[in-house]
């Protein structure tokens, strides 16, 4: 009876070291990753009415995207918060056509030197936190803003967005938020600006929305450095690689997203006018074959 229960002792074992190591060894699989839409896609036709936050959350559904980011200023009352009851109906419409809300978005200005006008925006910001938490949206995009105000200095500007993002990212915090800082080549125009950054943020209640089209010189190394930052994105059409527009090679963009720790939302955005459920199409049957392997 001692040797059989040692030997089941032994199996055991060797069964657990074997799923430990298929863990450890298993490379990140594509159904970790899921394919979202940025509203900013169908920005020309959303602000013209031509199409709606419903209309579209239909295409998307049709298409067979995960869920949506839907940015504030497609919301007709934006600045101002809609109300819940609007909330509420879109929620709702959007859960009954299996579509989430991956995020949401405003646009912001922490680089301002005025203390006043600065603090306007810090309140812009927590005003849409507290929308994104009641549209079950766990990210809300932000900007570090414009740029180095005249007479500043690139370094002081960051102190005061720094604050300015861990204030708002503590109160992010109690409504189960991220904030997904997005690299937009105004402030943050490299990498480098976005690690410097970081490193003044205290709150962990903020990411990178890993924008591919906003660097400038060498997307695809200035990914990787900054990937470990990534809890949104938004993948392009188009990138820059030393100053000069390319289409972006999508695979390889996948690649390095299958070898990093990200998991969740590959929002993509398209640009540009005309055209745009067939252009989002294409770029989502793009985005689909990369993270399949189908040729």
């Amino acid at each position: 009876m001692k040797v059989f229960c040692t030997a089941i002792l032994l199996c055991l074992s060797a069964l657990c070291d074997s799923a430990a190591r298929g863990r450890s060894e298993t490379p990140h699989t594509q159904s970790r990753i899921k394919i979202a839409l940025n509203l900013y896609s169908f920005n020309t036709p959303l602000l013209e009415g031509r199409e709606t936050l419903e209309s579209v959350i239909d295409y998307c559904s049709d298409t067979g995207f995960a869920a949506i980011d839907a940015t504030g200023y497609y919301f007709e009352c934006y600045p101002r918060v809609p109300s819940d009851e609007y909330i509420s109906h879109l929620k709702y419409y959007a859960f009954r056509r299996g579509i989430q809300f991956c995020g949401t978005g405003v646009r912001n200005d922490f680089t301002l030197a005025d203390d006043a006008a600065r603090a306007k925006e810090i309140q812009h910001v927590k005003d849409w936190t507290v929308v994104a938490a009641k549209l079950g949206a766990p990210a809300l995009r932000i900007f570090a803003g414009a740029g180095v105000p005249e007479n500043d200095t690139w370094d002081e500007t960051a102190r005061r967005v720094a604050r300015a993002i861990d204030e708002c990212g503590e109160f992010a915090r109690r409504y189960g938020v991220t904030l997904a800082l997005q690299n937009h080549n105004d402030f943050l125009k490299t990498a480098e600006d976005v690690e410097k950054l970081f490193a003044l943020i205290h709150t962990d209640a903020v990411g990178l929305m890993l924008d591919i089209g906003s660097f400038r010189t060498d997307p695809y190394r200035e990914i990787e450095q900054t990937i470990r930052h990534a809890v949104s994105w938004q993948i392009k059409e188009n990138v820059f690689i030393d100053g000069t527009e390319a289409p972006a090679d999508i695979p390889r963009v996948i690649d390095i997203i299958r070898r990093s720790s990200y998991r969740g939302y590959l929002p993509i955005e398209t640009l540009g006018k005309g055209r745009e459920r067939e252009r989002v199409g294409e770029m989502w049957r793009r985005v689909q074959r990369a993270i399949f392997d189908i040729p």
